[in-house]
């Protein structure tokens, strides 16, 4: 029988990410920190700058882990394309 050559939608996004690292880590990022704003802003009795503040601070970790991620896709991405 022959193989079928149709790629996956999981392998068709990563390799949209592969070829978009940077482009795919800032919109996770802009939709973290718009969600972070979103919760921050529905919490009642705390300043605008406290607000802003926390959804800063709360989208740092995610960030450092984006980064890592694109990283490791970086690293390992070059053993996979000379196998």
């Amino acid at each position: 029988m022959a193989e079928s050559k149709t790629k996956t939608s999981f392998e068709s996004f990563r390799e949209w990410v592969v070829d978009h690292k940077l482009r795919a880590v800032g919109c996770l990022w802009v939709s973290g920190i718009a969600g972070s704003i979103a919760y921050n802003w529905s919490q009642p009795g705390m300043k605008t700058s406290v607000k802003i503040i926390h959804a800063s601070s709360s989208t740092s970790p995610p960030t450092t882990c984006l980064f890592t991620s694109r990283a490791y896709v970086d690293r390992f991405g070059e053993f996979e394309n000379k196998s």
